[in-house]
């Protein structure tokens, strides 16, 4: 009798764990990674800094751009990055679920964990004082130079705005015994280290990995004073977001080695010709210019709809802003075009960089004006036309009819009418069998649109208009 009822208890258990693994499963459970990926896109807020976050010479770039990048590789999703001045509109974006990683660099403390989960730390250093290190004149003896904590009684540091160093400042009251005053204001670190070396302010704090490259920009500083112990330094996530901080942590555990952590901070904290950027009229933290030619981007882009720093981010992609440049089709100048369109708009090897720019934008306007008008959506207006602009307006309208004939939409272009020509036969491109296989990887058009959308984001986080 009980080994009747055993065989009947084993069969009932077997039928529910057959049916439990036949039954429809979601590809990830309900929660913050299951958002992002129905949203399609990973969201960062991520500070214009030194380090961090800028363009030179048309390139954005930054320790944690590039970071940001390799993660959402990992996870095969596009990124967009949100620039944030200050770490309280960071935060804003963060705890309302508009961004889902807060990627500035952020001391792992008892106060931060109140506000988020931090990720496995990226970068380790002491928080150091910021003082000059020579009076601004001869009988300037207003600020005496801090060797100890006891010098720093009575005096007044500034600092930044800052909730996650909410700790680090109240140590610092501690050690002083509260006679030091710290006044916090809304400036980047960066900004208050100018500060110093000009003379406007007398005292900052800086995390020293930043301030041995900024001591180098402002060599009138002293950064010698270390005011704590190394702190870990790590990104933050929503309380919420659990399985984001997971997927995060297993790719810098176990994807990102500490090898290529190593080399990722040496290109940022550890190269002296960061340096140079600061005397580079195409640095965006102190020019704000993208090339030499913006002027002419700026006003030849009026013949057009399209805002001029997506003229800009074509050109980048096009020649590097370099002139007299020419492709192993024939193609020249700064927009890199052939030999018969150019000679369309009176252009040749001789031509001067304005006239090569306003030919490219009259082009751009032409190959807009070929495109059906049931292409509404000005973003992905924007990508059929820089695709023509590549491959030809001809192609691409083949594109679209393909599209349409295998149910994809033919008024987009990433993922629909982009897929049939990053994907297709080598021997009858415009064939209409969907027996496809992958075209190469070194073909011209693999992530031309794509590499210039997103240039044009950072330009528009990081360059006025």
């Amino acid at each position: 009798m009980l080994s009747g009822l055993l065989i009947i208890a084993t069969v009932v258990i077997m039928a529910i764990a057959f049916a439990v693994y036949i039954s429809p499963k979601e590809q990830l459970p309900p929660g913050p990674m299951r958002r992002i990926k129905d949203r399609g896109i990973l969201v960062a807020a991520a500070e214009p800094n030194t380090l961090n976050y800028f363009i030179y010479r048309g390139e954005a770039m930054g320790f944690g751009l590039d970071l940001l990048k390799s993660f959402s590789a990992f996870l095969q999703l596009p990124l967009k990055v949100i620039a944030c001045s200050t770490v309280s509109q960071a935060y804003y974006y963060l705890d309302y679920h508009v961004a889902d990683i807060m990627a500035f660099n952020l001391p792992v403390t008892r106060a931060g964990k109140n506000l988020g989960m931090f990720t496995l730390p990226l970068e380790e250093s002491p928080v150091v004082l910021v003082q000059r290190a020579e009076p601004l004149s001869g009988k300037d003896f207003s600020v005496r130079f801090k060797r100890t904590w006891d010098d720093l009684r009575s005096d007044t540091i500034t600092v930044q705005q800052n909730p996650f160093f909410s700790l680090i400042y109240q140590l610092l009251r501690d050690k002083t015994s509260g006679q030091a005053v710290l006044l916090e204001i809304s400036g980047s670190p960066e900004e208050l280290f100018r500060m110093v070396s000009e003379g406007r302010i007398a005292y900052t704090l800086c995390n020293e990995n930043l301030a041995q490259v900024l001591h180098q920009v402002y060599p009138n500083t002293d950064i010698s004073l270390r005011l704590t112990k190394s702190y870990p330094f790590a990104w933050i996530v929503n309380h919420t977001s659990d399985s984001l901080l997971h997927q995060i942590d297993f790719w810098m555990d176990s994807v990102l080695t500490r090898k290529e952590l190593g080399r990722v901070f040496r290109n940022y904290f550890q190269n002296s010709r960061i340096v140079d950027h600061f005397s580079s009229p195409y640095f965006s933290l102190v020019n704000r210019s993208i090339s030499p030619w913006d002027d002419h981007i700026r006003a030849h882009s009026k013949l057009f709809w399209w805002d001029w720093r997506l003229v800009a981010s074509l050109i980048y992609e096009e020649s590097n802003f370099v002139p007299g440049l020419t492709s192993s089709r024939n193609a020249y100048g700064l927009m890199q075009m052939i030999p018969e369109t150019a000679e369309i708009y009176g252009l040749d090897t001789s031509s001067s960089i304005s006239h090569q720019i306003q030919a490219g934008v009259l082009y751009l306007k032409w190959i807009d004006h070929q495109l059906p008008g049931e292409i509404r959506d000005p973003k992905e207006r924007a990508r059929f036309i820089l695709a023509a602009y590549n491959v030809g307006i001809g192609r691409v309208l083949a594109l679209r009819k393909k599209a349409a004939m295998f149910g994809k939409d033919p008024n987009r272009w990433q993922g629909n009418v982009e897929y049939y020509l990053l994907r297709r036969s080598a021997t009858d491109p415009f064939g209409y069998a969907d027996t496809l296989r992958d075209f190469p990887v070194d073909y011209t058009m693999d992530g031309y649109v794509d590499g210039i959308m997103n240039r044009y984001y950072h330009y528009l986080n990081l360059i006025p208009r």
